[in-house]
């Protein structure tokens, strides 16, 4: 048997259908497998690790749906295709919530059978594929942030300590304490930029959970607010905040997720033009905190939104506008999906852009009253 043949399961109790489909579908590039029930089949899988299964639904015994979801328990990347005679549009849409990539009514041409079999292993492919590539990506990640860690922090860690030393017993001129001071600076600011890559890099959100406690997240935009503030003084930026209460508290890490408004939020004033706005709003909308940042900057161009979340990237657009790695919205990304929450983007070049953190709230908690109309402003600055 040949390494790369496809393996490939037909679970259907009419003995009729086993055999037209292995005549149709068998050959040098498959290896097939039959059960006339759904407990053999799904011995089958655990046994024979299929690529593709046909179920059909209609079986005695265990139904063709308790099949399906018994397979993507054992394993969710293997692609299932439905054959029944009993096609309807109810029973496709319950296959499909169970699991299920397609649906193949009886009868069928054999040429109906060899399309849909090679969509589902070329569905099988690309899924397997990403697994791989997810999981490179992950072994560089690790390699990296070794890297990082070992061959720059550690040697850059003892200039540093020397220089600490030399600048405290230093006795020349001025000038060469002023160098001195300058070497300092870079080095704080060397050790700062690696820091922030381990950040996101390495971060563990698996530990930060731990630590998730009942939080604000009108407390938490104070703090990005009053984080960012000297920033959003320096360019004459307004920071105009408004919280619609009464919103309830969400189950999270305040420090996490503080710090993700201050990297969304310093974003916005960063790349916005001096003396513009910056609009900050959080509402519960759906059993959900919704926070939206909105600038009138720079903007972001189409081409270049399904990847500003990725780490290291940055838009041209930004890259014109300020420096920067291009790590922060990845961290934030990150961040907010270990909260169970998602950010999203819309943005135009030259127009602005609106960035949306969505949290789920903590059912239990009750609303937050804060502010007799139930609004709470702060104005030019950042800070009201």
């Amino acid at each position: 048997m040949k390494a790369d043949r496809r393996k490939i399961l037909i679970i259907d109790d009419e003995e009729v259908v086993l055999d037209s489909c292995t005549q149709i579908l068998g050959g040098a590039n498959h290896e097939l497998a039959t059960a006339n029930n759904g407990v053999k089949g799904l011995e089958f899988v655990e046994s024979f690790h299929p690529d593709l299964v046909f179920v059909d639904l209609k079986m005695p015994g265990i139904s063709g749906f308790e099949v399906l979801e018994k397979i993507r328990a054992v394993d969710p990347t293997i692609v299932t295709i439905v054959i029944t005679g009993y096609a309807t549009v109810g029973s496709a849409v319950e296959a499909m919530k169970k699991g299920a990539y397609d649906f193949l009514p009886k009868p069928f041409t054999p040429e109906e059978l060899r399309l849909i079999t090679r969509r589902g292993l070329e569905k099988r492919s690309l899924v397997l594929e990403t697994m791989a590539l997810k999981r490179e990506r992950e072994i560089m990640r690790e390699n990296f942030a070794a890297i990082v860690s070992h061959e720059l922090k550690s040697p850059l860690g003892a200039v540093q300590q020397n220089l600490f030393a030399m600048t405290r017993d230093a006795s020349g001129s001025e000038k060469q304490k002023e160098r001195l001071e300058k070497m300092k600076t870079r080095i704080d600011d060397l050790m700062k930029l690696i820091h922030k890559w381990l950040r996101g890099i390495s971060v563990d959100m698996d530990s930060i959970k731990e630590t998730f406690e009942p939080v604000s997240m009108a407390a938490c935009i104070e703090k990005a607010v009053e984080s960012t503030a000297p920033e959003a003084v320096r360019k004459d930026i307004g920071v105009a905040v408004a919280v619609h209460e009464p919103i309830r508290l969400v189950l999270g890490d305040e420090v996490s997720l503080t710090e993700a408004l201050v990297n969304i939020l310093g974003n916005a004033i960063k790349y916005s033009h001096v003396g513009t706005e910056v609009a900050v709003r959080a509402e519960e909308k759906n059993d959900r905190i919704e926070i939206s940042v909105t600038d009138s900057g720079v903007g972001i161009a189409e081409e270049d939104l399904s990847m500003i979340f990725d780490g290291f990237y940055r838009a041209e657009s930004g890259k014109a506008a300020a420096g920067g790695v291009g790590l922060g919205l990845a961290i934030t990304r990150r961040i907010i999906e270990a909260h169970e929450g998602s950010v999203s983007v819309h943005s135009e070049l030259g127009k602005g852009s609106t960035f949306v953190l969505s949290l789920p709230v903590l059912r239990s908690a009750p609303p937050e009253e804060t502010g007799a109309e139930g609004v709470k402003d702060s104005a030019k600055g950042g800070t009201g």
